[in-house]
């Protein structure tokens, strides 16, 4: 029988990968859903072109967290997405409210 030390070196790796792409996903996608309002359009075409595109990037960020060799690469990807995003987001959180 497989101690514990040995099988949560096992197990670990696959858990950082599933709480990634569920966890790292989700904030990835919203993130890109609020970054879409930074862009030169309409705000109600803004928030339908972020919820759409939302989708797409959820479904590439789990792809991507189980298709790298190994689960820090995973996150590192997830990071140095959210970290590309971040200033468009950034500048709609402090741009105040808008009518």
């Amino acid at each position: 029988m497989m101690g514990l030390p040995a099988r949560a070196r096992r197990v670990a790796p696959l858990l950082s990968r599933i709480v990634a792409a569920i966890a790292g996903g989700y904030a990835l996608a919203a993130l890109a859903s609020v970054a879409a309002l930074a862009l030169p359009m309409a705000k109600t075409q803004a928030v339908l072109t972020g919820m759409l595109a939302s989708f797409s990037i959820y479904t590439g960020a789990v792809i991507w967290v189980f298709a790298v060799r190994s689960a820090t690469r995973a996150w590192v990807g997830l990071l140095v997405a959210a970290a590309v995003l971040l200033p468009a987001a950034w500048s709609v959180w402090h741009a105040g409210p808008s009518t």
